[in-house]
Order: structure tokens, then sequence, then C-alpha cells
């Protein structure tokens, strides 16, 4: 078996209490060695004490990591078994794996241009900065250690975390036990791409110790459902990262038909597994055909093991497919089912089950279904009028809005809660390296300070006292 170890401040570390990890198939595929909190706070306390390296070096350390991580053997595998073991332990088809390698791999590249977007337009990046003579605003971190509960429902989720790393942060990372191999290749890629073991750290832990993690860190970062959301409001040192719930709306002016391959991407893109996956479509009139549309063309999906390549659907053990399968029928009850009525449960005859779809059309865009989101393509299609405005449109974090109503455009953009707006025929999966996500990471790690400095030019003598001075 595969042994992943704790890479804490000292390098490699083995503990005695291991975690065996298994594919869907019930084979045991690696040991994940899981970091007790004395460890855990030692090792912040170390990573504190640690320097960040200069700019230009982290810069062109992430450059060198994100080739390493898409084209090399590291930690003992190489990108074909790596991805192939992880879609074999998540489930997540093997396709959607190796397109989240290469994102990972051009975030990782393109990490100046990420960084550099989120600073204000009016701050220096260095109190060395010219512009600091005369006085100017500096960007700069407000703490040293940032802790990262991830996530493991995608690999490319990690790249939430980058931004931290380049600013400077010295980076805690608790990976999920569900998939660690992401974030153990990425923290071993770094480190041999010139990061210190001080700089990034990767502390697998058990749930007892997970908080010990975010409590020693200046700041943190957690996924999670509501109910983790709920965990951390009022805690401004974390910042919680919860459901997508995700939606597309479409006004009445407007033709849906030609959008169809539109609302199925965003649905089933990647397999239907990420935050950003659409869950919802209101639809200004009778939303029956749009569903009847929408149906039709995710039944065509088909049920295969994730490692095939044909495979777009996600995977998991039967009789957790089967528990999944119970709570939907539970949820949806009273509502129409146009697809997944009867189960979503595709029995591959071993052990496993793909997740087939479903499409459930709601009476009222105020239904509580519509904040419902699962790991697999699930969608409530609800009608919506003016008189329910963008109500049923809050708590979104990207809302594909298929209107040419300019007042509601500019409603829906005013909204704190919906995090992007995509006008038009835009699926709600679609991403772009520089822009933010859930705004920027660095908007809740940096702040300004007003600088001002002597001008290089003047000599010492002319700021040193005179030995006469009184």
């Amino acid at each position: 078996m595969l042994p992943l170890d704790a890479l804490g401040p000292g390098g490699p570390y083995r503990s005695r209490r291991q975690e065996t990890i298994q594919d869907l198939a019930g084979n045991q595929v690696a040991t994940l060695s899981l970091a007790p909190p004395l460890y855990i706070t030692r090792a912040i306390r170390a990573m504190r004490r640690a320097p960040a390296l200069p700019v230009d070096a982290r810069i062109a350390a992430f450059a060198q990591a994100g080739r390493a991580f898409a084209t090399q053997s590291i930690g003992g595998l190489t990108p074909e078994e790596y991805q192939r073991t992880v879609s074999a332990v998540t489930g997540i088809p093997i396709t959607v794996v190796r397109n989240a390698t290469d994102e990972i791999s051009r975030a990782a590249e393109r990490i100046r241009q990420s960084v550099e977007n989120a600073r204000p337009v009016a701050a220096a990046a260095s109190w060395r900065d010219p512009r600091a003579e005369g006085g100017a605003a500096v960007w700069t971190r407000r703490g040293e250690v940032f802790a990262v509960h991830a996530a493991g429902n995608h690999p490319a989720v990690h790249q939430g975390w980058f931004d931290a790393l380049a600013l400077g942060y010295r980076v805690a990372v608790r990976p999920s036990r569900r998939e660690p191999f992401t974030p153990h290749r990425l923290v071993t890629a770094l480190r041999e791409a010139g990061f210190a073991d001080e700089g990034i750290s990767l502390l697998p832990t058990d749930h007892n110790a997970a908080d010990s993690i975010l409590r020693h860190a200046d700041f943190g970062m957690v996924y999670g459902g509501a109910d983790v959301v709920a965990k951390y409001a009022g805690d401004g040192r974390i910042l919680p990262q919860g459901p997508g719930r995700s939606k597309i709306l479409i006004t009445a002016e407007t033709e849906w038909e030609p959008i169809v391959d539109t609302l199925v991407e965003s649905i089933s893109g990647g397999g239907g597994v990420g935050c950003v996956n659409a869950t919802g479509v209101l639809v200004e009139g009778d939303p029956a055909p749009v569903a009847a549309a929408i149906a039709e063309r995710l039944a065509a999906l088909p049920s295969l093991p994730p490692t095939d390549e044909r495979a777009v659907l996600p995977v998991m053990p039967l009789d957790p497919a089967r528990r999944w399968d119970a709570h939907l029928r539970q949820r949806a009850a009273g509502t129409k089912a146009w697809l997944g009525g009867d189960s979503i449960v595709g029995d591959l005859g071993d052990g496993s089950a793909a997740l087939r779809p479903a499409v459930h059309q709601l009476d009222s865009p105020f239904a509580e279904q519509l904040g419902m989101e699962l790991g697999f393509p699930c969608v409530w299609v609800a009608p919506w009028d003016r008189e329910a405005g963008i109500r049923p449109l809050r708590d979104t974090l990207v809302l594909t809005a298929v209107t040419a109503d300019e007042n509601l455009i500019d409603e829906l953009v005013a909204e704190p809660s919906i995090a992007n707006v995509y006008v038009g025929d835009h699926p709600t999966t679609w991403m772009e390296h520089g822009l933010p996500h859930d705004g920027y990471l660095a908007e809740f790690l940096m702040r300004t300070k007003t600088i001002r400095r002597r001008p290089t030019s003047m000599d010492n003598s002319e700021i040193r006292p005179s030995r006469s001075a009184g």
C-alpha cells in the first residue's frame, strides 16, 4: 500500500495511528498517517517562526511545482497512477480528475496574475515601491499562518488555498480523509520546488484534533455543508466555504431551446460534484418543457465505472448510494419527478453504483428543495415571476441569468449573497484563472496600510541628528 505520511516542518512524519484508504471495490490502497494534537501544535509554532520566501521565489516555485504536478512522478506515483488512484477511491470520473490535474497546473503557473488581480489598484506591493517616498498604500498580510480544512469532492478545490501561500502565508492543509492524494502530491511538489518544510505542511487528523489546526493558525478556511457554515459564522478568523446552490434564471423574453447544452453542462459538467454545478433552474412561465428537455438529455448519460474513459457520473459503494436515493425520495415527496423518481442507483454489479441524474419540478420558487445540494447531477426546476423578484436567487455561488432585463441584472449584481453573475448563454461551471471564485481569498487575508519612507537618494547624514543637538 502507498504510505501517505504527514508532512510537517521536520519532514515526513509517519504516526502510530494510521487510517487505511480503500477504493470502491474495497481494496486497500494507502495508509494515511494521522497527526496527534501535540504534533500539530508544534508544527504550526514552527511555521509561525519561519520566514516567508521572497515573492519572486514563491512565484517561480509555484510554476515549477505546477509543471511537476501534471507531468512528473511525485511521491511514488506517476501522473497517470495518481489520477487513476483518485478516480478509483473517490468515484470521480477519470476524465474529470485528468482535467482537474491540468487546471491545478495552470493555476500554479498563473499564480502571479491571481494575486495581482486581487490587490487594490492604488496599493503598492512593497514598501520599496518608489510611490512610498511620498506616501502610499501598501498591501500587507494580516497574519502569518493560514490553515485549511480541505474538501474531498473534487481535486481542483485545492486551488483555493494557492493565493495564501503566494502572498507569503505559511499554509497548513488538513486533507480530506476521503481524498488525501491531491494535497499530498501538491505539498510534496511545492516543497521540492523550493518552499521550505516550514512553509507548507500537510497535517491529516481525525475530527477530534481538527479544530486545533484552526485554533493555532491566524486565519483558516473550512469546507463543508450548512452545519459547517453555521458553526464558524461568528468567527471572523475563519472563512467558511459552504454549499454553492448555483442556479440558472430564464426570463420570458428569452428562448431556452438554444441553450439546452448550457443547462445540461451546468448541471452535470465535471460529474455534477462541484459547488458551481447548477442545482436550481427557475423559469419565468411554464417550467415543464424546460424540465422535460433537461431530463431527456440527462437520461442518456451512461452508468460506468469511474475509471472508464467514457464515465461522466460519480460512483460510490452500493449501500451509501441506496441511502442517498432514500434521502432524495424523502425530500422530493410531493414534487413531479421527470427523472430519477424510481431510483438514482445505477448498480454496476461490483458492489458500487453510479449516481444517476435526477430532475424534479417544483410548484414554487420558494420551495425549500431549491436550497438542496447533492454530489451528483440533481436539479430542481421551478416557476419564477417578477413578483418573486430576487429573493429565490439569494445565497447563490454562481447565477447564470438568461435575460435581457438590464434592471434585473443590476439587482442581481448588487445582491451581496450572489457571488458571481453570468449574463446569457454561459454555464455555471465556467471559471477563469485570475478571477474570483467566491471573492478573492486576498480580500480576507490582506489589508492596506499607509507607508511613507525617506527618498532613496537622500544621504544618511541628512537624517542623522547633529552631535551638537541639544
